[in-house]
């Protein structure tokens, strides 16, 4: 806590409100969004390689969270004050970070993969800033966000060799395991039992969470499957098609998210909702979308 205490006194109006913009890059829309950019319009394989670093790195995050159950930085030292306009995006328990792990996973496995020195630069700064930023909020101590960037850090390094040479069968078992650790923590936290001092809402968050993870995790393999026997896609196109693609897919893909919550809410409700509904959101996104793609790869051609 003492170095929290220590931003906590360096903060001014100008600061709060430039990371409370910088934390934002660790949110869940800004990995959805620039996973299926990556996937659509820049490279298929990196767009794997990106979800399988941040789909199992927030699977640890999520087991760790309620595992240690480490209160919020606040809790802990009631005296402690945070920006508060960082409150409404810190449920959960505290440790590890999972903006952290969000920010090093995408930006930091992007580094990883590409050659341009300025990309790289830039998404390692942002990823830093990203870290900083949970800090300096006062949502997280410095353990939380080590062990949340360390996650996303380790399997970054033992994805990349063997996600680099695009190779099917090596993305079949990759997907086959994120799969089963997102079926290992649903069926975890189904069965076993918590103690009697557990917070309530942030063990039905858990919850929740873990049948999400399961629904992203077949979501992929089956997405993964359909183009690997199927549709083979290409993510080339000129530059405007690009962005034409892009933006119709995602406000397609926010739609779907939106739309499908309360439908499924009403059909089967439960955790069970959440499940299908991100297991046809990532369907969508890497198995139906990208059959429009040749028609966007003859566009301006």
């Amino acid at each position: 806590m003492a170095f929290l205490r220590f931003l906590e006194g360096l903060r001014n109006p100008v600061c709060d409100a430039l990371m409370s913009a910088v934390t934002l890059a660790g949110d869940e829309t800004v990995f959805l969004v620039v996973c299926v950019v990556v996937l659509w319009c820049v490279c298929k394989q990196e767009g794997y390689y990106l979800l399988s670093v941040s789909l199992g790195g927030v699977v640890v995050n999520q087991w760790l969270k309620i595992v240690c159950r480490v209160p919020r930085p606040w809790v802990q030292d009631e005296s402690f004050t945070i920006v508060e306009s960082a409150r409404a995006g810190a449920g959960g328990y505290s440790f590890p970070s999972g903006h952290a792990q969000n920010a090093v996973g995408i930006f930091g496995g992007a580094a990883a993969w590409t050659k341009r020195k300025a990309v790289r630069a830039a998404a390692v700064a942002l990823a830093a800033l990203v870290c900083f930023s949970r800090m300096y909020l006062g949502v997280h101590t410095p353990q939380d966000v080590v062990v949340g960037a360390a996650t996303a850090i380790a399997l970054a390094a033992a994805l990349w060799p063997l996600m680099k040479k695009g190779d099917a069968r090596v993305n079949r078992a990759v997907f086959l395991a994120l799969a089963a650790l997102s079926l290992a923590y649903l069926l975890y936290m189904s069965l076993a039992s918590f103690p009697d001092d557990t917070d309530a809402v942030n063990l039905a968050s858990a919850i929740k969470n873990a049948y999400t993870l399961f629904g992203c995790g077949a979501g992929i393999l089956v997405a993964h499957e359909l183009d690997a026997r199927l549709i083979h896609y290409d993510t080339d196109a000129v530059w405007w098609a690009q962005i034409l693609k892009a933006a119709l897919g995602l406000a397609l893909l926010l739609g779907l998210r939106a739309g499908l919550k309360p439908a499924l809410a009403a059909l089967m409700g439960g955790g069970w909702a959440d499940a299908v509904r991100y297991f046809l959101i990532v369907v969508f996104a890497g198995g139906i979308w990208p059959l429009t793609f040749r028609f966007f790869g003859r566009l301006g051609r």
